[in-house]
């Protein structure tokens, strides 16, 4: 018998955030049993905790949206942990992950030590920042027209660029938050960008958020991997962070950015991501994504 967890990540607040299946002591599932559960949940990702195969990490985990297995994702993993720390009533520590890019060496779970007090907070560092290319004006235009938005809605000073910290995104910076909360996206518009572009995900954000708190506010489509529309996207806000330091878009002190993004306004499902981006001594961009989580339900999943 498998444990199944539905939580809701980089969130406090029930039934906000963006909610992830997580099913613990996956060992049993086979691949078609792991999609089945993730399509009958219908979140993005649902993750899938199984026991070590090497000794050089912890624990592995799989992911799945409704439609296709996935390298990598921020949220499901912030749910996993927070799923596995309160089950099995976990302390603060760090843990190595094994996911299908390869060894995360940084996931750290952070309790709160006042008594009464069951927050769960999890940080994970994410792979390293790769920037691919930067789309011409024609591809730009296409991708605004699948969104929804017009070539007077970019915001000067950054490219539209496919980042990856593992799992490829595109990230587009609009003008201003009433902007980005307006699209209505061509579905079949992105997906066939997808293809041609090479990256399934559409992170749309603005620095216009109209609060102290925050940096960034966004939104992330992709549907070509079933996802019409992503709440709050960890895999997406870590490439963002990189592409902010890279382009000198904020200041970044000694080559250091911290910052808070939300996501999900648009889709009455808020959630707030801590991003953190160093310049490691020979150039790389190290990236680390966190928050909080909250359990929706917990039940039990016949194998």
């Amino acid at each position: 018998m498998s444990v199944l967890y539905q939580v809701d990540a980089f969130t406090r607040t029930p039934f906000s955030g963006n909610p992830a299946g997580v099913v613990l002591t996956a060992d049993g599932l086979s691949d078609a049993r792991m999609l089945a559960v993730a399509r009958e949940l219908n979140n993005s990702e649902t993750a899938f905790v199984l026991g070590a195969d090497g000794p050089d990490h912890d624990v592995r985990v799989r992911f799945f949206t409704p439609t296709t297995e996935v390298p990598t994702c921020g949220h499901a993993t912030v749910a996993a942990h927070f799923a596995r720390a309160v089950e099995y009533g976990l302390p603060s520590g760090s843990l190595v992950q094994k996911t299908g890019t390869g060894l995360l060496q940084g996931v750290r779970i952070d309790r709160d030590d006042a008594p009464g007090d069951d927050r769960v907070r999890i940080t994970m560092r994410q792979g390293e920042a790769v920037f691919g290319p930067e789309l011409g004006a024609a591809q730009v235009g296409r991708v605004l027209r699948a969104l929804g938005a017009a070539p007077r809605d970019l915001v000067d000073g950054g490219p539209v660029q496919v980042v990856s910290t593992g799992h490829a995104k595109v990230l587009v910076g609009l003008r201003d938050r009433a902007t980005v909360d307006a699209l209505r996206p061509d579905a079949a518009a992105l997906t066939a960008l997808s293809h041609e572009i090479g990256a399934n995900g559409f992170f749309v954000f603005t620095r216009d958020t109209g609060e102290d708190t925050l940096l960034t506010w966004s939104r992330m489509f992709a549907p070509a991997i079933g996802i019409t529309e992503d709440p709050v996207t960890g895999n997406g806000h870590g490439p963002l962070g990189a592409y902010l330091l890279r382009h000198g878009l904020v200041p970044a002190p000694d080559g250091r950015l911290s910052f808070t993004g939300r996501q999900g306004a648009a889709m009455g499902r808020p959630g707030d991501v801590r991003v953190d981006v160093a310049t490691a001594a020979d150039g790389r961009l190290v990236v680390s994504i966190g928050g909080d989580a909250v359990t929706a339900f917990r039940a039990e999943l016949p194998v």
